[in-house]
C-alpha cells in the first residue's frame, strides 16, 4: 500500500496515499477541530473548523477536504487559523441553545467539547432563538432541531451508510435543519430505524429517547434482546443468518450460547422480546419463533463440526440433577475437558423441562435429541440414582461437585381443607402426568397460581376432561407472571381466569373439595424477606365451585442433610457472588436450587456460570466460549423498504382449541420459510450500530 511523508507542524508523518490532511493528522495523534467530519462519512467540509494552512498554497485551506501529498507541510495552529476557527464556532454556536446544563448531552456534546477547545471567553457574535418544535411523536427517536448545527451527518448517515435516504436538508423561517420529505413521521417517510443519525449526531438533535450510556450499559441499550437474555445469545447475528437463509449457521449462532436451542425454541419465555426494539416501532420481532425454525432446519450441524472437546484434564466432576442448570453445565464442563457423570433421582433425564412442562408444549422427541447431543459429549447421564451424601461422591474420586438439583417440592396455603380429597399440588400433579400415571379429574377444578405451572395444571386438566377449569391468582392480569402465550392459550381453550383474588378456605363436604372462597385482593407485593404482603377489599366474597383444587403457587427444593450445606432463610443454597461457591470446598451449585424458581433459559444461564467456575476450581481457564458459525460480514447498507414500520409480526399458528383438546399433540405449529424470511426482515437490526466508529474528542489526542 502506497504510502507518502508529509510534515504536521514539525513532524514528519507517513501516511496513506489518497487520505485527507485532516484524517493523517488524527492519525498521528495531531489533534485538528472539526464538527462536520465523520470517519464513516464523506467529508463536505461545512464546519470550516478543520482548516489549515499548507506551505505553498495560498490562503487557509480545509483539511478533510484535501488530500495528503509527498512533501506536503501543514500547519494547524496560526494566529490567522484560531481567529477563523474562532468565527466558524460562533457562527455554529449563535444559532444554538446556550443551556447546555439541562441538556442530556451534557458532557458528551461535540459542539460542547469544541467550544471549550477554540472559545474561553464571552462570544462576539449574537445569539438566536430557533423556535423550532421538539418532535417526541416519533418511536424510539427525540428530534429536536433547535440543537442542529446542519453538520450533515444524519443525512449522510442514512443515505451513504445505510441507503435509506429518508433524511434531507429543510428549511424554515429562514433556518436551515435536516427532516423528512414533507416534514413526514418517521414510520410515514419509510425509516428503518437504525439509529445510524442518532449515532452520528453531535449535538442531540436527533437523540435516543432512553439513555445508552456508556460501555456494556451502553450496549444493552441498544441491542437490549441480546444483553436481556440471561446467556446473551447474539440475536441479531442468529437472525441475520436466518434472512440469509443460512439456517443450520443461525442454529450455530445460538449453540455458541447454549445447549438446547429446539426446547428453547418451545419454552423459552422469550425475555429478549420484551425488550425488543422493534416493539416500540409496532411490534416485537418473534425471536423465539426464529429460534425454533432455526432449530428445526439444522440439516448439516455445523455447530458440531466445528465444537472442539479440550484434551483430557483427568478431573471428575458429579453433577446431581439433571435438569437444563445440570445437563447444560455438564456439556461445557465435558468440551473442557472433564470427565462428567450426571445423576438424578428421577427415571428419564431432563428435569423440569421433562417433568414440568407437557408434551403439547414441548414435544419428546426434541428434547431426547438434544439431551443425546449432551451424552455425546462424553457426559454419563445416571438416572434412577438418588444421591443422599456429597462426602460419598468425594470418596468415589469426584473433585469437584455441582447440585443443580431442583425446586420439586410444592407448596399449599395455610387454609382449612387442604388435605381433604381431590386436593393436587401443581408440580407432583405434572410429574404424574409426565410419568404416565393415571390421574383422575372431576368435572370442576379450580387452579391457585397465577405462573406457568398453574396454566400447564389448567390445560393439562382440560385435556383430561375437566369441563370447568378456572385460574385464580394473587397478581392482577398485567403482573401475572405466566407468559402471554400461555395465557392466551388457555383462555382460548375455555380456561376461566380470575386475577387479583386470594384463597381464604376450602370448602368441603364429607373429606371431598366442593367449592373454594376467596378475597378480592386491593394491592400485593413482597417485603424484602420475599413475604407475602396481600391487602383485601373488605366484603368481597367470592365462591368457585370445584371438584378439584390444585395447587401450584410455588416451589422449594428438596436438599439431602447430606450435602452439608449452608442455605437461605427461603432454603436455597447460599452461593459466594465471587466465585459461585458453596459453604463447602470444592462443591458449587446451580440453577433454581440457588436462584428460586425460574425459567429455562435462567437455568441454563446459571449452568453456563457454574461450568466457569467449576472449570476454573479444577485449573482450567474458565473460557467455556465456542466459535461455531462462521463469520459474518453485515451490509451495513440496509436500503429503502416501502411500509418498513408497518411490517405486522407474524403470529405463530396454533392447532385449534377443539382439536387440540382431545390429545397432547403439539400446540404451535412450525413456522414455514416465507414465514421465517418476512419476520427476520422486520429487524432493526440494531447491532449495526455500535460498528459505527465513535468519535474521539480532543481530550483524547
Amino acid at each position: 500500500m502506497e504510502t507518502v511523508k508529509i510534515n504536521i507542524d514539525g513532524q514528519d508523518v507517513k501516511v496513506q496515499a489518497g487520505k485527507s490532511v485532516l484524517e493523517a493528522a488524527l492519525d498521528a495523534g495531531i489533534y485538528i477541530p472539526h464538527l462536520c467530519h465523520h470517519p464513516d462519512l464523506s467529508p463536505i467540509g461545512a464546519c470550516r473548523l478543520c482548516i489549515v494552512e499548507i506551505e505553498g498554497v495560498a490562503g487557509i485551506t480545509t483539511s478533510c477536504m484535501t488530500p495528503v501529498s509527498d512533501g506536503m507541510t501543514v500547519k494547524t495552529k496560526t494566529e490567522e487559523i484560531d481567529q477563523w476557527r474562532r468565527l466558524a464556532m460562533e457562527l455554529i454556536l449563535a444559532g444554538h441553545p446556550q443551556d447546555c446544563e439541562s441538556c442530556n448531552k451534557y458532557l458528551n456534546c461535540e459542539v460542547q467539547s469544541l467550544k471549550q477547545y477554540l472559545i474561553s471567553d464571552e462570544l462576539s457574535v449574537r445569539s438566536r432563538t430557533k423556535l423550532l418544535p421538539i418532535n417526541k411523536s416519533n418511536p424510539l427517536f427525540l428530534l429536536e432541531p433547535d440543537k442542529c448545527v446542519v453538520c450533515g451527518r444524519c443525512v449522510r448517515a442514512c443515505h451513504e451508510l445505510r441507503g435509506v435516504g429518508v433524511l434531507f436538508y429543510k428549511k424554515k423561517d429562514n433556518e436551515t435543519y435536516t427532516g423528512t420529505a414533507s416534514d413526514l413521521p418517521l414510520p410515514d417517510a419509510g425509516c428503518r430505524f437504525c439509529g445510524a443519525c442518532a449515532e452520528v449526531c453531535p449535538t442531540g438533535a436527533i437523540q435516543d429517547k432512553e439513555a445508552t450510556g456508556t460501555g456494556k450499559k451502553r450496549r444493552a441499550a441498544l441491542v437490549p434482546c441480546r444483553y436481556n437474555c440471561p446467556a446473551e445469545i447474539d440475536v441479531p447475528r442468529y437472525i441475520r443468518f436466518i434472512r440469509e437463509k443460512k439456517y443450520t449457521a443461525a442454529t450455530a449462532v445460538i449453540r455458541e450460547k447454549v445447549p438446547f436451542p429446539g426446547v428453547l425454541g418451545y419454552v423459552c419465555d422469550y425475555p429478549c422480546e420484551n425488550v425488543c426494539r422493534r416493539g416500540e416501532v409496532n411490534q416485537a420481532i418473534s425471536i423465539r419463533g426464529l429460534k425454533h425454525f432455526a432449530a428445526g432446519h439444522d440439516k448439516e450441524r455445523l455447530w458440531d463440526k466445528n465444537s472442539i472437546r479440550k484434551p483430557t484434564s483427568d478431573k471428575r466432576v458429579a453433577i446431581i440433577g439433571s435438569g437444563p442448570a445440570g445437563l447444560t453445565a455438564a456439556y461445557y464442563l465435558a468440551n473442557q475437558g472433564h470427565a462428567v457423570t450426571v445423576f438424578d433421582s428421577l427415571p428419564l433425564a431432563g428435569g423440569m423441562i421433562r417433568f414440568g412442562i407437557p408434551e403439547y408444549r414441548l414435544p419428546r422427541d426434541i428434547l431426547d435429541s438434544e439431551i443425546e447431543d449432551i451424552r455425546n459429549r462424553g457426559v454419563e447421564i445416571k438416572t434412577g440414582t438418588h444421591i443422599e451424601s456429597i462426602d460419598e461422591l468425594f470418596r468415589q474420586g469426584y473433585n469437584a461437585v455441582l447440585a443443580a438439583v431442583g425446586t420439586h417440592r410444592g407448596q399449599k396455603l395455610p387454609i382449612p381443607n387442604v388435605d381433604n380429597e381431590g386436593v393436587f399440588i401443581g408440580i407432583d400433579f405434572l410429574k404424574d402426568i409426565n410419568l404416565g400415571k393415571k390421574v383422575d379429574i372431576d368435572k370442576n377444578v379450580v387452579v391457585l397460581g397465577g405462573g406457568n405451572v398453574a396454566f400447564d395444571c389448567a390445560r393439562i386438566a382440560r385435556r383430561l376432561g375437566a369441563e370447568q377449569v378456572q385460574i385464580a391468582c394473587l397478581e392482577c392480569r398485567e403482573e401475572m407472571p405466566a407468559t402471554e402465550d400461555e395465557i392466551d392459550q388457555a383462555e382460548e381453550e375455555g380456561i376461566l381466569v380470575y386475577p387479583s383474588k386470594t384463597a381464604t378456605r376450602i370448602i368441603s363436604k364429607n373429606g371431598k373439595v366442593k367449592r373454594v372462597e376467596f378475597l378480592e385482593v386491593e394491592s400485593f407485593s413482597f417485603d424484602e424477606n420475599k413475604n407475602a404482603q396481600i391487602e383485601v377489599r373488605e366484603n368481597s366474597h367470592f365462591v368457585l365451585e370445584a371438584d378439584n383444587v390444585i395447587f401450584a403457587i410455588g416451589q422449594r427444593p428438596e436438599i439431602p442433610e447430606g450435602f452439608g450445606l449452608d442455605t437461605t432463610d427461603n432454603s436455597l443454597i447460599e452461593l459466594d457472588s465471587l466465585t459461585l461457591s458453596t459453604s463447602r470446598e470444592g462443591v458449587f451449585a446451580a440453577g433454581d436450587v440457588v436462584h428460586g424458581t425460574a425459567t429455562v433459559i435462567k437455568a441454563i444461564a446459571s449452568g453456563r456460570k457454574s461450568a466457569i467456575a467449576v472449570d476454573k476450581f479444577l485449573g482450567g481457564s474458565g473460557n467455556i466460549d465456542e466459535k461455531l458459525a462462521p463469520p459474518l460480514e453485515a451490509e451495513p447498507c440496509l436500503g429503502p423498504a416501502e411500509n418498513f414500520a408497518y411490517m405486522e409480526r407474524c403470529e405463530e399458528s396454533r392447532v385449534l382449541p377443539e382439536e387440540r383438546l382431545k390429545d397432547f399433540c403439539k400446540v404451535i405449529q412450525n413456522m414455514d420459510e416465507e414465514t421465517a424470511d418476512y419476520e427476520s426482515n422486520r429487524c432493526l437490526q440494531c447491532d449495526l450500530r455500535l460498528e459505527i466508529t465513535p468519535v474521539e474528542f480532543w481530550s483524547s489526542y
